[in-house]
């Protein structure tokens, strides 16, 4: 894609985001940066976890918050994130997603409120997950 994406303009980012109206326009508008990479990101990467965050990171940088709202492990290495089941549903193990060491930064701010979702939950962990949130979430 050079020498229109130079590869520190590349960036990765999860599929959940919130966009306003204007970065929405931009991003809808584009012709030239989504050409790119519908010729030449094939099948390595996906519009949503690259093309939207690099679009945004050239021409659009100073509003990214530089966070994700979302927990995942990806210390089993490999395409994948770990997956938990049933056996690995504790409350330790929700606090420990819930309740980090430091706090995070939301817009260059620190907050204690670091993730709004978790991932990979295999669907043996749906009960567990159930019967703990009385427990862990306090309803």
């Amino acid at each position: 894609m050079l020498p229109d994406i130079e590869l520190y303009h590349w960036r990765k980012g999860s599929q959940w985001f919130e966009v306003n109206r204007e970065i929405a326009i931009y991003i809808i508008s584009d012709s030239k940066y989504y050409s790119l990479f519908k010729k030449y990101c094939r099948p390595a990467c996906y519009p949503d976890e690259h093309y939207i965050p690099t679009l945004l990171n050239m021409f659009h940088g100073s509003v990214n918050a530089n966070r994700s709202v979302t927990w995942v492990d990806w210390s089993v290495g490999g395409p994948h994130p770990a997956t938990y089941g049933a056996d690995n549903i504790t409350e330790g193990f929700l606090q420990s997603i819930r309740q980090t060491e430091t706090d995070c930064l939301y817009n260059e701010e620190p907050t204690s409120l670091c993730f709004l979702f978790a991932r990979k939950f295999a669907p043996s962990a749906l009960a567990p997950l159930m019967n703990l949130s009385s427990t862990v979430m306090g309803f």
